[in-house]
């Protein structure tokens, strides 16, 4: 995935969209490329802070992304050259281009004995394809402020998720690690640190790593101190702790822990996170874009000044729903629209509801 950020520009001027005048990115124009995952991740975050994101989608072919709230959608054919020569237009008083065309820590993950557990697609994808691809947008937003020169960002997966794991290649030679996997302190191979079963087929998450969370957690466990040592053999105290957990309800054990410092929590499912009275409370989570009855999580981080602004009815645009909005904006006549439009280099959501 390669990102654009463009020399700063003078000349034509082009209307900017966006939600309100006290967001981080406002005024920021942004071109992203349609794709899946790690960009329209990148292209999200853009747009959740403020910047004006147009989504270049093709003309024909379903919707497969559900990361675009808060873009704006030209529908048009890049296999023609009157497209490519609209999309130039269009990155020619742009500040990022996003381009998804494509030229890992996966050994850690897993238990003892068992293959690797792929982590659905969030350590490559999105963590170090999407998130390092806006961090490094952001870094050269702040450079071209001091330059005033443009530069591209390679944002690679397979590297950018290397680079979230750098702590776990720096600390092997800790304690921590230095076992197969799943045998670690962290990879399930420790009883402090692992999820159980309860009564309800539910689970308890565990990390009490620290000396005086791990005596909370077989306090209130109600456990033997003496007999289940921090340190000591870590499959026999797992069938101890597993068997405990067993003898009631994640609400149960939930009650017993709330409030306490034994670094025990429910393990919630994505229907019941938006509901928990933590995140209740931190508007940690909003109405999806994509379905009414459904949540989705709110943009982070949280500026003090300049915080992500998502007003109601905000949504996700159909594919071309924009076409003649943006191309407006770029300079087109109505003429030369339409004439776009009957060449089929571009598509309109609008007129092909009608038919």
């Amino acid at each position: 995935m390669t990102v654009n950020s463009m020399e700063t520009h003078g000349g034509a001027c082009v209307p900017t969209f966006h939600r309100g005048d006290t967001m981080a990115l406002r005024g920021l124009r942004v071109v992203e490329m349609a794709g899946l995952a790690p960009a329209p991740f990148c292209g999200m975050i853009m747009a959740d802070f403020g910047a004006n994101v147009i989504r270049i989608d093709k003309t024909r072919g379903p919707d497969q992304d559900r990361l675009g709230r808060g873009k704006r959608s030209l529908a048009l054919d890049l296999k023609k050259p009157e497209g490519v020569n609209v999309a130039r237009r269009l990155c020619s008083n742009a500040d990022v281009l996003i381009e998804p065309f494509r030229r890992g820590l996966l050994s850690m993950l897993g238990r003892k004995g068992a293959p690797p557990t792929p982590p659905i697609n969030l350590l490559a994808d999105f963590a170090g394809g999407g998130l390092m691809c806006a961090l490094g947008i952001s870094l050269a937003l702040l450079e071209r402020s001091k330059s005033g020169k443009g530069q591209v960002i390679d944002a690679n997966m397979v590297e950018g998720a290397a680079y979230v794991g750098s702590w776990i290649y720096s600390s092997q030679g800790m304690f921590l690690w230095g076992k197969p996997r799943g045998e670690n302190w962290l990879d399930s191979g420790a009883h402090f640190y692992d999820t159980y079963e309860t009564s309800d087929g539910r689970h308890m998450a565990v990390g009490a790593i620290e000396p005086q969370f791990y005596e909370e957690l077989i306090s209130l466990l109600g456990l033997d101190a003496e007999e289940v040592g921090q340190f000591d053999e870590p499959e026999e105290m797992k069938k101890i702790i597993a068997a405990r957990f067993k003898e009631r309800t994640q609400a149960e054990w939930s009650k017993v822990f709330e409030g306490k410092d034994a670094c025990v929590t429910p393990v919630l499912s994505m229907e019941e996170a938006p509901h928990h009275p933590h995140n209740v409370a931190r508007n940690s989570f909003i109405p999806s874009v994509y379905s009414p009855d459904t949540y989705e999580p709110r943009p982070a981080p949280i500026l003090s000044r300049t915080p992500a602004t998502l007003p109601p009815g905000l949504r996700a645009p159909q594919i071309g729903e924009h076409t003649i909005e943006i191309l407006t904006e770029a300079g087109y006549s109505k003429a030369a629209i339409e004439e776009l439009l009957a060449g089929k280099i571009v598509a309109d959501a609008k007129k092909k509801a009608k038919l």
